[in-house]
This record gives structure tokens, C-alpha cells and sequence, in this order.
């Protein structure tokens, strides 16, 4: 088991490794560029169709409700945890390649929606199904089949295999232990609340999903934001010197202070670009799935939507878990074992050291992000799987993706862990490379939407 983990690390170390993630990166330039910026200077145009009725419409989900499922998968431990071990790692100029990798993977993210709408299909049951998997077999295999054959089955064996890693042992797991050291809820019993609860919910479909994410993903949002404001008003001094670091220490290392250990550039820019991408998922195709199954005829209009998530996940939300850390000195803070701290335990250090009662906010957002991280990767999985079988035996991924919640929230899962990981990061791979690919078509319907619109030259 030793020998296998060790493998399975080394392939982590390039699929997480700075080769991939300048991939990512560099995907996201081209396609910026490509849409000649269109991601940032259409922000207030694609909060506007958020909300617009669209009537006549074809898909199975109101657009709002898919963005909520996407997000649901991507807003979780990466905003609570991610971001505190990007500072841990990569020192406060991590920060700075978060918001940096964020507002190119805007464009990635759009491009991915695009792409889904245009190329969705529907099953035998009537629903639309689409996502990589399908726009590389119908986009990509238009002029080359076999490749797209190929690149679609890859990403749909990774993403199958990553929902019970990254979206189902890593969340339960995580969601068990926070409320075991909180509030002494037995772990089993943490695991079988869940699993009813996942079931209920996943076994409805994606409209039950899309109308749970829509309601409870949004709520978390607005409450941790708020509670992340009330914390950075009362250190409103801070918040000045906060951006100053962020900034200085994206271009200079910083040296070892209380319990931080100091970092060099290189440090922030892996830290922050990999703890980024593993927040907010831009480039690795899953969003896309979600996506796919919008009320829209437009394929633009639900890709101004899905870019928002992008937006919402790192550039608001992250942020305002880096500001708290970071104003309220708990980065420097000293663990018991001497070392500084990491992770969720450093959020959680940092809300509890500026209003009482903080770490409890920072176990019940884990909690509640975790558990709504679950129902969106349960529809990315059974997506995945469907595609390699058939709609009929949905049903026995959905009971085996309930059962193992059970398992997980009771098991050591450091190896589930590290292989979800690599699952996770080889869903690029196929997925960027159909985006390259299918990047010509991005550029041209968007060119002709907003033509169209009479918007583009605004």
C-alpha cells in the first residue's frame, strides 16, 4: 500500500505540478484573449442575465439553478481550507495568483459552458446530459472521432472515479471530524444523517439538486460573506496593510515570522495558482456538466452565467477568508506542536480570535459547504457513468455512491485522498485539450451574439 501511495503522489506532483498548471493558466490566457477580454468587461452584463426569464427554452434546470449546482461542488473546504494553506505555504502573495488565475479561468469557465450547451444531448429518459465527455465526442470527434472518442471516455473514467475522492470521502470525512471536535457528534452518526439526506436529494435528479443548491448554496454564501465583514470591520485598520502584502509578497519572498516559515515567489505562485484551481475548478470540466441541463437556447447566455462562478468563488469569496486570516494575525499564530498553523484549523484560529464563538461559524460553513459539495459531484459522477453505461444503471451508482458516504465518515481516507487528487487534476488533461481545440467556435458565437446584441463594440 506504501509502494502504491508513493506512486500515486509522484503522479500528483505532475498533475498538480507547475507543467499542468501552467496548462491551465495558458488555457485561460488564450481563451481571454481570444474573447478579447469579454469575461471582465461583461461582469455587470452577466450578473443581468442571471436573472432574465428566458421563455421557450429547452433544458431541464432554470439557468440560476445550474449555476448553484456547479458552485455547490466547487464553493467548499478550498475556500475554508484551501485558501488558509495557500497563505501557510505560499505566504499572503499567494493571494495575489489566486485572484490572478481566477480572472483567466472566467474565460475557461465560459468557454466549458459553451461548449456543454452547444453539444448536449438528450438521454432516453428525456433529460440533457452533456458536459467534456460529450463535447469531445460530438465537438472534437466532428473532425476527428477516434480522438474524441478517446478524450471523452478518459474524462468520463476520471470524473467517476473523482466524485467519490474529491466529492464524496474528502467532504464526509471532513464534515465528520469538524462536528466530532465541535459539538461530539459521533462520526457514524454524522455518516448516516448525511447519506439519507444525499440520497433523498440525488435520487430526485438534478432538478431536486438544482432546487436544494439553489436554495442553500446561495443562503451559506451570504452568511459566511457577512460573517467574514462583521470580522474585517472590526479590524478595518488592518485591511490596508492586509493589501499591501498580498501585493508585495506576489513579487519578493518573505521571510519566517512567528509561526509562518517564509516562502519565496515560486512558492505563491504554485500555492496560489494550484489552491485556485482546486478551489473554483476552472479547467477541470466538471462545472460543465451542471451546466449542460440549463433552460437556455443560447449557448453564450448560460456561459456569461457559469463564468460567474468563477467570480463569486475565488475573487468573493476566497477573498474574504484571506482578509480575515490575514488581518487578523493568525498566519504568524503558533500551533501547540510549535509549528504555525494550516488548513481549516488557521480559518477557524483567525474567526475565533476576532469575535467569540468564530470557530463554530467557520464548522458549521465547512459542514454545510461539504455537504452541498456532495450533491453537485454526485450529479458529475452519475453524469460520468451514464455516459460509460447507460441511463438504466443510474440507480446503482446512486446506491453505491450513498453507501460509501457511511464508510467515508467513519474511515482513514489519506489514500482516498491523495487518489482523488489525481483523478481530479487528469480531468484536465482531456478537457483542456478539447477547449483548444474547440476554441475557434467559442470565439466565433460569441463574436455573433453580441454582434447581434449590438453589445460587443460597447
Amino acid at each position: 500500500m506504501e509502494a502504491l501511495n508513493n506512486l500515486i503522489s509522484q503522479i500528483n506532483n505532475f498533475v498538480w505540478g507547475p507543467p499542468m498548471l501552467a496548462m491551465l493558466g495558458l488555457t485561460g490566457v488564450i481563451l481571454t484573449v481570444g474573447l478579447i477580454f469579454m469575461p471582465w468587461r461583461k461582469i455587470g452584463y452577466a450578473f443581468k442575465q442571471l436573472f432574465k426569464n428566458q421563455p421557450d427554452t429547452e433544458g431541464d434546470v432554470k439557468p440560476f439553478n445550474a449555476l448553484m449546482t456547479a458552485m455547490s461542488a466547487t464553493v467548499g473546504t478550498g475556500n475554508i481550507a484551501g485558501v488558509a494553506t495557500a497563505i501557510a505555504l505560499g505566504g499572503p502573495g499567494a493571494i495575489f495568483y489566486m485572484w490572478v488565475i481566477a480572472l483567466f479561468g472566467m474565460a475557461t469557465k465560459y468557454a466549458e459552458a459553451v461548449c456543454a450547451v452547444t453539444y448536449r444531448e438528450k438521454d432516453a429518459n428525456g433529460n440533457f446530459v452533456g458536459g467534456p465527455m460529450y463535447y469531445l465526442k460530438n465537438g472534437v470527434g466532428e473532425n476527428n472521432p477516434g480522438l474524441g472518442k478517446t478524450l471523452g471516455v478518459a474524462f468520463a473514467i476520471f470524473g467517476a472515479v473523482a466524485a467519490f475522492g474529491i466529492g464524496n470521502a474528502v467532504q464526509v470525512n471532513s464534515m465528520a471530524t469538524v462536528l466530532n471536535n465541535s459539538f461530539s457528534v459521533p462520526t457514524w452518526l454524522t455518516g448516516v444523517l448525511v447519506a439519507v439526506l444525499v440520497g433523498f436529494v440525488v435520487f430526485g435528479g438534478i432538478k431536486r439538486i438544482g432546487e436544494v443548491a439553489g436554495k442553500i448554496v446561495p443562503t451559506m454564501i451570504v452568511l459566511y460573506v457577512g460573517a467574514s465583514l462583521v470580522i474585517l470591520a472590526i479590524n478595518a485598520a488592518e485591511i490596508p496593510h492586509a493589501f499591501a502584502i498580498i501585493f508585495q509578497y506576489a513579487f519578493e519572498p518573505i521571510a519566517a515570522a512567528g509561526g509562518f516559515a517564509g516562502a519565496a515567489v515560486a512558492a505563491a505562485i504554485r500555492f496560489g495558482v494550484a489552491r485556485g484551481v482546486f478551489s473554483n475548478e476552472a479547467g477541470l470540466g466538471s462545472a460543465a456538466i451542471a451546466h449542460a441541463a440549463a433552460k437556455t437556447n443560447n449557448p453564450v447566455q448560460q456561459g456569461l452565467i457559469a463564468m460567474l462562478g468563477t467570480f463569486i468563488d475565488t475573487i468573493i469569496v476566497c477573498t474574504m477568508t484571506a482578509l480575515v486570516i490575514l488581518t487578523s494575525g493568525a498566519w504568524m499564530a503558533v500551533g501547540a506542536d510549535g509549528a504555525g498553523l494550516t488548513g481549516a484549523l488557521l480559518t477557524s484560529e483567525a474567526f475565533n480570535s476576532s469575535i467569540s464563538g468564530g470557530s463554530y461559524i467557520v464548522t458549521v460553513a465547512l459542514a454545510v459547504f461539504a455537504f452541498t459539495t456532495i450533491l453537485g459531484w454526485s450529479y458529475y459522477g452519475e453524469r460520468c457513468w451514464q455516459y460509460l453505461f447507460t441511463e438504466k444503471t443510474l440507480v446503482i451508482y446512486r446506491l453505491i455512491f450513498v453507501a460509501a458516504i457511511v464508510y467515508f465518515a467513519n474511515a482513514k481516507v489519506d489514500f482516498v485522498w491523495n487518489l482523488s487528487d489525481t483523478f481530479n487534476g487528469l480531468m484536465a488533461i482531456p478537457n483542456l485539450v478539447g477547449l483548444l481545440l474547440l476554441a475557434p467556435m467559442v470565439f466565433k458565437v460569441t463574436r455573433d451574439y453580441f454582434q447581434n446584441q449590438d453589445e460587443f463594440q460597447k
